[in-house]
């Protein structure tokens, strides 16, 4: 009789992701532990969809192995149903899995499968398109699209990029619109709709930002001297960036609408274009996630 964990969830593997030490590794052990669970391999978003919606039916869970581009597919397949996203967080930033306490550690993985407890958090629809984590224009979206040119993957790789288009930004003109708010228009930096606390990689944007309270974070940071970039980058990864005077943040439960001629966006660290208004809004307990011994949301 197979594992309980093998009836319960099904693992869906994106090969390419990650880099390759930590990508062999995970491969090699899902390989070992092909008696305790059940795995596909996916080469591509459309591969995903179709994979989870033949076996819908017969798994409760479904992990996501791979980065914030696996997780995101997966979940798309699952927002407003009863069945459960979980991660194996292999990719080079993984904002929602260190978020929501994923750790690439299989066997405790499966340990949280067999437990079989879950919680619901929001999600962000922008422009009908599903956000997870962060979105938004401005110095992160250009390293977006900056870093899916390169053929180096990782954590210095992301940072060199990071640094070129810090050293190439020029501020961009924004009007965010807000209803029974104040209209904001302004030369900005950074304009990032946040569910979750992070990038990815413990770059904390939105640290007060809550996946499961109903709300929208709103950060707008300002153009600053670029002399000042060494305390940024360390405000940037002790929670402490909304420090700054150059920083400004908004909650809400309404829907943002963002006019601006720039049109270099990121949806999860995902590079998009999109031209015309971007309107953004929470939508409240969309998400079933599998709870691990490391999650700390109540």
């Amino acid at each position: 009789m197979p594992p309980p964990a093998v009836n319960k969830a099904l693992f869906i593997l994106n090969p390419y992701a990650g880099m390759p030490p930590v990508k062999f590794i995970i491969s090699e052990e899902l390989k070992r532990r092909k008696h305790e669970l059940s795995l596909y391999k996916s080469l591509s978003i459309d591969e995903s969809g179709t994979l989870i919606r033949q076996n819908f039916d017969k798994y409760d869970v479904f992990i996501a192995a791979g980065g914030d581009g696996t997780v995101h597919t997966v979940a798309s397949q699952l927002v407003g149903s009863d069945k459960v996203l979980g991660v194996l967080p292999i990719g080079s930033g993984n904002g929602f899995a260190k978020e929501l306490g994923f750790k690439p550690i299989i066997k405790a993985l499966l340990r949280d499968i067999e437990k079989n407890e879950s919680l619901t958090i929001d999600v962000m629809d922008i422009n009908n398109e599903l956000c997870l984590n962060v979105a938004g224009v401005g110095l992160d979206s250009f390293v977006a699209h900056s870093f899916e040119k390169l053929k180096a993957r990782g954590f210095w790789s992301y940072g060199w990029v990071t640094l070129v288009n810090f050293f190439k930004l020029r501020p961009f003109h924004a009007t965010i619109k807000i209803p029974g708010e104040k209209t904001i228009s302004e030369d900005l930096f950074v304009l990032t709709a946040a569910n979750t606390r992070q990038f990815g990689n413990y770059a904390f944007i939105a640290p007060d930002a809550v996946p499961n309270d109903g709300k929208l974070d709103v950060i707008m940071i300002k153009p600053f001297p670029k002399l000042l970039v060494p305390f940024f980058v360390f405000r940037l990864f002790t929670k402490k960036l909304n420090k700054s005077r150059y920083y400004t943040h908004i909650k809400t439960d309404k829907e943002v609408t963002i006019s601006t001629d720039e049109t270099r966006f990121h949806i999860d660290g995902e590079p998009v274009t999109i031209s015309g208004d971007v309107k953004i809004k929470i939508k409240k307990n969309a998400l079933k996630v599998l709870r691990t011994r490391y999650n700390k949301l109540t």
